[in-house]
Order: structure tokens, then C-alpha cells, then sequence
């Protein structure tokens, strides 16, 4: 494993007037009742332990009489507008149940959990600071990943639906071990795609806590896929390996698993599956990642330092020389995802010849 760093803090990055404009095209800015600022005003806040009474690292926050009715009835507005079509009929069926607020890590979210009561079924979404590192880092995920994301944007606030699955390192320390041989292989299988569709969409700090595994039940086996769930680190980092879980020591587990099950040539054809799926994703939203990637390139995302040693890196690896003289973030993605399109469509190409 290396001795990865990451920025202790990233600075947060506006979002853009011509972000925005994209934002708008598709969907994703919706004029909402309340901000993330306004979710600050809390009076008070207990501590949320798990079932075996550990600090879960998150408050349970609570609010003036006065305030409470109000937001209520904001956030149930929001729900509906996330997961509906913004009818206000739903509102009499809906309970805000609690509203938590996490003090670890950059976007220190607020989570909303949303009850109905005529069932008891229940969901969560997220209130966010907005910063233009993570809308990217949402919107790649949406395209480019085998995943539909569902979020908005309102000026300096965003609102994310919950990503539901189990954390990897839940994951790795009390039901890993509980698998079959078979499912450690399928496991194993995924690690490999999920790290190379990382370190291809640039999106950092993968570590074992910041992407879940999904078990789905497929007739008479368990299926096991492994999901990103924060979306910060997107194209800032300027090491390499920063964007590859495989070099995060708490994920040493899985890469040893990988080792164990999986020989270099599967490791290689996963990863070649795995381009192409990216490439084909490509071709399918070109207009759209066009405009999302040109609004990259007018964006600043990270520090000079950091685009220099990342641009010489992914040089090294692919000698592609707009790569090497790429002058930001954006620029540094959209030459890089052009060059795994490209080797996609050589391939391709060379067998109708």
C-alpha cells in the first residue's frame, strides 16, 4: 500500500454561471424552499450512536418550535420535487422523522430521513453546501457508472437522494468474511472494475468508508456490486493513485482478495471490459459530457501543483501529449476519456478491417 495523502481540507469551488446554465438544461436546478444555511440554526444536538453504541460521527439536531413546523413542510416540499413530481398531495402521508448533521469530512451533510405513515416505509436524501468539485464528481458518476443519480441544485445548496448499500468497511470487516468462495471471486471481480472506473473518471479518495457494496439475490446466487458514494475528491488530487482504491490501506483486504481469486489475465480482461463499457457510455452521452467537460475546462478545480504532477503522471501512462501540456482539470479528463474512446474505437475498428 502507499502512504497516500489527502488534502486535509479542499477548498470549496464556486459553481459557475456556464455550470449552471448546464445544470438547468438538464434538470438538475430547481428553485428550493430552503437552504443549507437555514438547516445551521439548530438549538441543540444529541449524539447518534449504532446498535452497538458506537459514535456514529453524526447529531441529531433540533429546532425551535417555531422554525420546526417550517422547515418540515420545506423539506417534505423537497422530497417531493427529488423523488416526484412536486404534487403537494403527498404531504399529508409524509413525516420528517429526524434531521442529522454529520461534522466529519468536507461537505459536513445534513441527513433528512423522510417517513411515510401510512406504511412506515421510510427514505433519507441530503442537504449540502454546493462546490463544482462534487456536481462534476455527481454528474460523471450518472454517466459514466453503471448508476443513475438523482440530485439538484439551488445557488449555494444541493440536495442528494441516499445511495443505499452497505459501507465497505462494514462490509469488509463483518460479512466479507462470511462469503463463499464464489462470491469472494465475484467480489473480487468488482473491486478490479470499480478501481479502474475510478482512476478513469478521476474521482479520488475511494476509501473503504466512502463507497458501498450492494448484495442483490439473481435466482439462486448473491450478486455483489461496489458503488461510490462521496463524490468531493473529484479530478483535485495531483497523485495518481489518489484515484485508484486499490493503494488505500483500508482497503488492503480487497486487493489481497483480488490476489487470491483472480489471476493477472482476468484482472486485465476486467479492466479492458471495463473501458469499453466507460467508451461506449461515451458515445452514448457525447453531447452531453461535451458540454459538462467544457464547463470543466472553464472552471478552476484544483491548485497549478496539482494539475502539473497529475497531467505528468497519466502522461507517463498513456503518452498522450495533450495530456502532458493540459492546462487544468477539465482538460486533463476530457484528453483522457478521449484517449480510452479512442483506443475503443481502434479496436473496433481494426475488426471490420
Amino acid at each position: 500500500m502507499d502512504d497516500l495523502k489527502i488534502s486535509k481540507k479542499k477548498p470549496s469551488y464556486p459553481i459557475s454561471e456556464k455550470l449552471h446554465g448546464y445544470l438547468s438544461e438538464y434538470n438538475r436546478n430547481f428553485e428550493l424552499p430552503i437552504f443549507y444555511d437555514d438547516l445551521l440554526r439548530f438549538q441543540g444536538a444529541i449524539t447518534v450512536f449504532d446498535k452497538d453504541d458506537e459514535d456514529t460521527l453524526w447529531l441529531r439536531v433540533y429546532y425551535n418550535d417555531y422554525e420546526r413546523d417550517e422547515i418540515d413542510l420545506s423539506l417534505k416540499r423537497v422530497y417531493s420535487n427529488l423523488v416526484s413530481d412536486g404534487n403537494e398531495k403527498i404531504f399529508q402521508y409524509l413525516n420528517v422523522d429526524c434531521i442529522d448533521f454529520c461534522t466529519f469530512g468536507n461537505s459536513q451533510p445534513f441527513r433528512i430521513k423522510v417517513r411515510n405513515v401510512l406504511n412506515d416505509n421510510y427514505t433519507y436524501f441530503y442537504v449540502k453546501k454546493a462546490d463544482a468539485s462534487r456536481i462534476y464528481g455527481l454528474e460523471l458518476e450518472h454517466m459514466l457508472s453503471p448508476y443513475n443519480l438523482n440530485f439538484l441544485v439551488y445557488k449555494d445548496t444541493l440536495i442528494e437522494e441516499h445511495i443505499a448499500g452497505i459501507p465497505g468497511d462494514v462490509f469488509i470487516k463483518d460479512m466479507l468474511p462470511e462469503c463463499t468462495s464464489a462470491e469472494k471471486a465475484q467480489i473480487a471481480k468488482e473491486f478490479v472494475k470499480f478501481n479502474e472506473r475510478c482512476m478513469i473518471r478521476l474521482l479520488g479518495d475511494m476509501r473503504s468508508y466512502n463507497y458501498v457494496v450492494i448484495p442483490t439475490h439473481d435466482f439462486d446466487h448473491v450478486v455483489y456490486r461496489v458503488r461510490a458514494i462521496d463524490f468531493d475528491q473529484q479530478s483535485y488530487e495531483g497523485k495518481l493513485n489518489i484515484y485508484r482504491p486499490q493503494f488505500f490501506k483500508e482497503n488492503y483486504t480487497m486487493v489481497q482478495l483480488v490476489k487470491e481469486k483472480i489471476s493477472k489475465d482476468s484482472i486485465d480482461q476486467y479492466k479492458i471490459e471495463e473501458r469499453s463499457i466507460i467508451a461506449k457510455r461515451l458515445i452514448s452521452y457525447q453531447k452531453r459530457i461535451g458540454k459538462l467537460i467544457n464547463c470543466m475546462i472553464k472552471d478552476n478545480l484544483s491548485t497549478p501543483e496539482n494539475v502539473e504532477q497529475l497531467s505528468n503522471s497519466i502522461y507517463d501512462y498513456t503518452l498522450d501529449m495533450h495530456i502532458k501540456h493540459s492546462k487544468g482539470m477539465g482538460e486533463i479528463l476530457k484528453f483522457a476519456l478521449d484517449f480510452v474512446k479512442r483506443n475503443y474505437e481502434d479496436v473496433n475498428l481494426k475488426k471490420l478491417l
